[in-house]
């Protein structure tokens, strides 16, 4: 109770003080994905609520590290936010070990915003339709099958090395700086496959330019229900949900976090909002700063893990 009176005595301190000025929220990609949807919905709703602009600026390159170092390193007031993925946060510090900062102690946790449903996409012209379809022409076809991915040691690269590890299967690799230009390729037939996140993808699977062979989460997908897990598709274990969460650089004071906080999850409660992301295919979170920071050191210990033994790398 004690430290609940706080809490609004804090707010209560920071409330005519904060926001004094615009906002930006980093987003360590480029404009049109996942990350860069939700930080824009996010964004207005808080710029509306403060009165003040709210910027999505992207920084885009290295797979998100340039973004991340650039956010980190923002004057800690509150007026630089970053919107940050799972990659960002818990695994690119153990695939690029001379990352200028390291991102668990760079960021102080506001709140993760989102969990992203993710999707095995494939171009329609594949000659296969489900996972365990494609496992078998994989297997027909060893390193003649390219998959793209948003940048090497992003989640829709991981996604597919651990599949590949999984269903024992070679897969090539293509990179590309951004989910957007990824999705174009595998739109155009550069490259058969991908894995990324239905917010990026559900308006091409809607108008056919793209088809799903499985989600990549433990359940399926509210807008894809006829869509199988892969889990339930033959690879039983095989389970990865991305997410979007709101930090700020470590030295922003306690009670202008708190702030920020309360707002976001007042947006986040906020139906026309809530409904905007539900309609991408995202489910809205909206956790304590201590639980986003607690879930994101165990999810960091996990990711070096299985970063070792699948002996994933960002170059390639």
């Amino acid at each position: 109770m004690k430290s609940f009176l706080l809490a609004l005595l804090l707010l209560a301190g920071v409330a005519e003080a904060f926001p004094t000025k615009p906002v930006r929220i980093v987003v360590a990609f480029p404009p049109g994905g996942g990350t860069d949807i939700v930080a824009r919905v996010v964004g207005q709703k808080l710029g509306e609520g403060w009165n003040q602009a709210v910027v999505v600026e992207n920084r885009a390159g290295a797979s998100g590290t340039i973004g991340t170092e650039s956010a980190a390193r923002a004057e800690p007031d509150g007026h630089t936010l970053f919107m940050a993925t799972m990659g960002n946060m818990t695994a690119n510090q153990h695939l690029y070990p001379k990352m200028a900062v390291d991102p668990l102690r760079a960021f102080a946790p506001i709140t993760k915003v989102v969990d992203v449903h993710f999707v095995f996409l494939a171009n329609p012209a594949l000659a296969a339709n489900s996972v365990g379809e494609l496992i078998e022409l994989a297997k027909r076809r060893p390193g003649d099958i390219a998959y793209s991915s948003s940048g090497p040691g992003g989640a829709p690269h991981l996604a597919m090395e651990l599949f590949k590890r999984q269903a024992n299967v070679d897969l090539i690799h293509i990179p590309y700086k951004g989910s957007s230009p990824s999705i174009s390729d595998l739109i155009g037939g550069r490259v058969m496959l991908s894995m990324d996140s239905l917010v990026q993808s559900f308006p091409h699977l809607k108008a056919k330019r793209l088809k799903a062979l499985a989600v990549l989460g433990s359940r399926r997908a509210a807008l894809l229900p006829e869509v199988p897990t892969i889990a339930e598709s033959g690879l039983p274990g095989y389970a990865l949900t991305n997410w979007f969460g709101l930090l700020a650089p470590a030295a922003t004071p306690k009670e202008t976090v708190l702030k920020i906080h309360a707002d976001v999850i007042r947006v986040l409660r906020d139906p026309e909002a809530k409904k905007r992301i539900t309609d991408l295919g995202a489910d809205v979170v909206g956790n304590s700063p201590e639980e986003f920071g607690a879930a994101m050191r165990a999810e960091s210990a996990q990711w070096a893990e299985i970063i070792k033994a699948a002996n994933i790398r960002a170059e390639e």
